[in-house]
């Protein structure tokens, strides 16, 4: 209650019936009677000290009903708060056309009498009771007594009405004397009218309240403790109960909220994950405190063996805050805070563990994709399902619906690289070309011209924090690049650095881009691109893979040698040899300071990025090794043997050895839980810390061409009945829908172009570009060399070279399988072999490559990729084969032949039989 309020009696409405003929029934309403308020504190008293002063009392404690001698009935209302909970409590009774009156329901109208009012009424009727008799009624012969006339005053609120208190007075003061009016003597021939009411010593209590209370205030301690547990030892049990139910929640105390964050931590991180829930939903406050204290989540994460190590955490925990950043909601008052990163974390894990083992039947959609040609590039990017295929399209579909919400079109050849930066995708063709594209808009802002063959992997590299060794010795902590970067690799022999275009900077497309008549190699000249950085040059043949991070760069070729390249200067610090057949894939692991490639001849190399020297040969393939997959507790392998192997990364034992398949594995992925893989007509899912097969996800199909999967969403790019399928699958439940998922490869992208990227203080950096764009004459930015805008250059013709660039594809025979096989081969042979490169086909359509190798072959050193190839690569043409349509053979070859090279200087269109995996000879052009 507070200062400003005072408890009242609200009084029962008199009722006074007389009886002579008839019978009238006189109604008084009351106005409430005012209490002496209680007093205010002297001081102001700590609520530590004294926690019941502003505690909430029960409505039975607020608004109780009281009855006087006689029969009065009257109400206690503590405050204003009495009236208004009474009304909530009293329950409407009525039916359909009709509703009960209240019982006070229906007098507002009529007159409100004061107690003091009422008092001088009743003495005035008790001196002239006669004249109230109504006529007709004859009166007794007994006379009452007289009696003197009650005087009108008015009751003071403390002493003056009032009779002996119910408890001593301290100063021994005399009884105040009543002035409440008898009652009249019982021989009246009629009823006189009743006073209000006769007081009791509940009114005598309420009205002496103040005083007892000073009273208590002023007594010793002990002294009220003896006092109160005297009342408390005469109180029944209802009493009690009433009283503990204010006395426990009120002197309960939340030592979550008392306690230093460090020993909260400590005391929560005993309690398991279904316990620490249910403690967050007690009160706000634990929420806020559960939710944002990162050690406990970090403490829970490891005891539950969650806890991957790597930077994983942290970088995903910086990915959260960037997010954050960029969404910059305005939070509301009484908003709780947000939770920490691990917290997040925590609960994505916990349902990736969980839910794609214990969902049986995950939400399940298929669309048709691409017609029937191969997807050869399938990510998953915010919330984005983008595809590649070999007919030169790029589509982008909806996981919830599997919509095509946007198809991208401008290349002319097959997509067969992808990579995406929150709304930005590289994209790398058989048109020798890399082009970017704004998936908001669907628009080709840039067009990179460069390679003369086909870019066959690309990757962009954000910036991060990274060890940077000193001249003296010695490892300092930089961020490179100081901006993004493409990385790209080509059939060519070569890579190339280019810096990624942030979003408003000017566009770029090299000359004839959109000309399909004009071949990009002889009109794209790299050195005029202001986006063009570094080109590497060192391999003997064409570039298969690469991965990069921060300053480090590492290739595979096709020369058997993996090479490790400074991406901002451009040198080439190690050539790795020992590799005896050509490497198909490499994964970088910066963490450990590691890169490992997997190549044609079985075996996985584990190396040393700071001295170049081989950590590992990890055995045990009898084929080719063309995946690879690094996480921070596992290295998977896979290969056309149909096995995966699982690895260890620090040691280089051999864990699992994932065995089911029956043909060779075409794409896999896979996380610290599972490992989803491909082969011959079926996707499975294995357990990756045992090893065992946890589900199929797609059985009896022809061929499983890609599968990616983050979080909640899995999807599969397939062939069915010579039709490519997208599968999707949603694990998440309706109550999952803050499940975040973690990128393949823990690389993230929530930053996006951020202004804390710094500007790279070399002339390739953002002010060349700057310069170069503003000296640039308009032919230069419009693309098409003659200035008119329209960027339709009259370049010369040259052909289509799709077929020759991209992995061969060879159709199945007609009365076979009826599909379409993607078949990895040698794109030219050594001049000193003649037809040995054999693509055998299965009844399921997945291809094995069967090369044979002479028996001296040993080591880098003796590779048939040696440097003097290159003075012959011009003259060397590849024809490729096709099965007849009548032929029920399942084999086809492909013959290697040998012609003269025209001269050198001398442009030639080039022949749909010649092979574009080296350069061809062409002269100089002068723009």
């Amino acid at each position: 209650m507070s200062a400003n309020q005072r408890p009242y009696l609200v009084l029962q409405p008199a009722v006074n019936t007389t009886i002579v003929t008839t019978t009238t029934t006189t109604t008084t309403t009351y106005a409430p009677i005012q209490l002496p308020p209680l007093p205010p504190p002297l001081s102001p008293k700590d609520p530590k000290t004294y926690p019941l002063l502003h505690a909430n009392l029960p409505k039975s404690l607020r608004n109780f009903p009281l009855v006087f001698p006689g029969g009065t009935r009257a109400t206690f209302r503590d405050g204003d708060g009495g009236e208004q909970d009474m009304q909530e409590e009293e329950e409407v009774v009525g039916g359909q056309g009709w509703r009960m009156l209240k019982r006070d329901e229906g007098t507002d109208g009529a007159n409100v009498v004061e107690l003091a009012e009422a008092v001088e009424r009743y003495g005035k009727k008790r001196s002239h009771g006669g004249f109230d008799m109504m006529e007709g009624v004859e009166a007794t012969s007994t006379t009452a007594p007289p009696r003197k006339k009650a005087r009108a005053a008015t009751i003071s609120p403390v002493n003056a009405a009032a009779p002996p208190s119910p408890l001593p007075s301290p100063r021994g003061s005399p009884v105040p004397e009543s002035i409440w009016p008898s009652a009249p003597p019982s021989g009246a021939s009629s009823p006189l009218p009743q006073a209000p009411f006769q007081p009791d010593l509940s009114l005598s209590t309420l009205l002496s309240l103040p005083t007892l209370l000073n009273h208590f205030s002023s007594l010793p301690a002990p002294l009220q403790s003896h006092f109160l547990l005297t009342l408390l030892r005469h109180s029944p049990l209802p009493v009690l109960r009433t009283l503990n139910s204010v006395l426990i929640p009120t002197l309960a105390r939340d030592f979550i909220t008392l306690l230093p964050p460090e020993l909260v931590s400590q005391i929560l991180s005993y309690l398991p994950f279904c316990t620490l829930v249910r403690a967050s939903r007690v009160s706000r406050a634990w929420r806020a405190i559960i939710d944002s204290d990162p050690v406990l989540w970090r403490d829970l994460l490891k005891r539950t063996d969650i806890w991957f190590g790597g930077g994983s955490e942290d970088a995903f925990a910086q990915a959260i805050f960037a997010r954050r950043r960029h969404t910059n909601h305005l939070k509301s008052f009484d908003a709780l805070p947000l939770p920490h990163p691990y917290k997040i974390l925590f609960k994505s894990r916990h349902l990736t563990q969980t839910r794609w083992v214990n969902v049986t039947e995950p939400k399940h959609i298929s669309v048709p994709a691409h017609g029937s040609s191969v997807v050869t590039c399938l990510i998953f990017s915010h919330g984005r399902i983008i595809s590649a295929s070999d007919d030169h399209s790029i589509h982008i579909y909806s996981p919830s619906t599997g919509d095509l919400v946007r198809s991208l079109r401008g290349h002319e050849g097959g997509v067969w690289a992808l990579a995406a930066s929150k709304d930005i995708l590289v994209s790398g063709s058989t048109d020798r070309t890399v082009r970017i594209w704004d998936l908001e808009t669907g628009k080709c802002t840039h067009v990179f011209g460069g390679h003369t063959s086909t870019v066959r992997c690309l990757a962009i590299v954000k910036p991060e924090w990274v060890d940077v060794e000193q001249e003296g010795g010695g490892f300092t902590k930089e961020k490179w690049p100081k901006r993004a970067l493409i990385v790209t690799g080509s059939r060519d022999h070569t890579l190339r650095v280019w810096t990624l275009p942030r979003p408003g900077e000017p566009e770029f497309k090299c000359f004839g881009a959109d000309d399909g008549e004009v071949d990009p190699t002889d009109v794209c000249d790299a050195e005029e691109n202001p986006y063009h950085r570094v080109h590497l040059e060192g391999h003997d043949h064409a570039v298969r893979a690469l991965a990069a991070r921060g300053r480090t760069l590492v290739s595979g070729s096709y020369d058997c040698s993996v090479r490790i390249w400074d991406i901002i200067t451009g040198q080439c610090k190690w050539v790795l040899t020992g590799h005896t057949q050509k490497v198909y894939s490499v994964v970088l692991d910066p963490i450990r300071n590691q890169a490992c490639s997997g190549s044609m001849d079985g075996s996985v190399r584990v190396w040393n990025l700071h001295t170049g020297q081989l950590i590992h040969v990890l055995a045990g393939h009898t084929s080719l090794v063309g995946l690879l997959g690094m996480s921070p507790s596992h290295l998977v392998s896979a290969a056309a043997d149909s096995t995966l192997r699982i690895w260890h990364p620090d040691t280089g034992e051999l864990q699992h050895t994932l065995m089911a398949h029956t043909g060779a594995i075409t794409c896999f992925q896979h996380d610290e839980f599972k490992v989803l893989s491909g082969s011959d007509g079926n996707l499975k899912m294995w357990d990756i810390r045992d090893g065992t097969v946890v589900r199929d996800l797609l059985t009896g199909i022809t061929g499983v061409w890609q599968v990616v999967f983050e979080g909640r969403w899995c999807v599969a790019a397939s062939n069915r009945s010579d039709t490519t399928v997208l599968d999707v699958w949603d694990f998440a439940k309706e109550e999952d829908e803050e499940w975040v998922g973690e990128p393949s490869g823990g690389m993230y992208d929530e930053d996006g172009f951020s202004e804390a990227e710094d500007e790279d203080e070399d002339v390739m950096g953002t002010r060349r570009i700057r310069r170069m764009f503003m000296d640039m004459p308009m032919a230069s930015v419009d693309g098409d060399g003659d200035g008119d805008g329209d960027g339709s250059g009259d370049g010369e013709d040259a052909e289509d070279a799709d077929a020759m660039d991209q992995d061969l594809l060879v159709d199945s025979d007609t009365e076979g399988s009826g599909v379409v096989d993607v078949i990895e081969i040698d794109d030219e042979g050594p001049p000193d072999r003649g037809p040995g490169l054999v693509a055998s086909s299965s009844h399921a359509g997945v291809r094995e490559v069967v090369e044979a190798l002479p028996d001296d072959v040993e080591g880098v050193g003796a590779s048939r990729w040696a440097p003097t190839a290159r003075a012959n690569s011009s003259s060397e043409r590849l024809t490729r084969v096709s099965a007849s349509s009548t032929s029920k053979r399942t084999t086809t070859t492909t013959q290697i032949q040998m012609q003269d090279a025209p001269p050198f200087g001398q442009r030639t269109l080039p022949s749909t039989d010649e092979t574009p995996t080296r350069p061809r000879a062409r002269g100089m052009r002068r723009r």
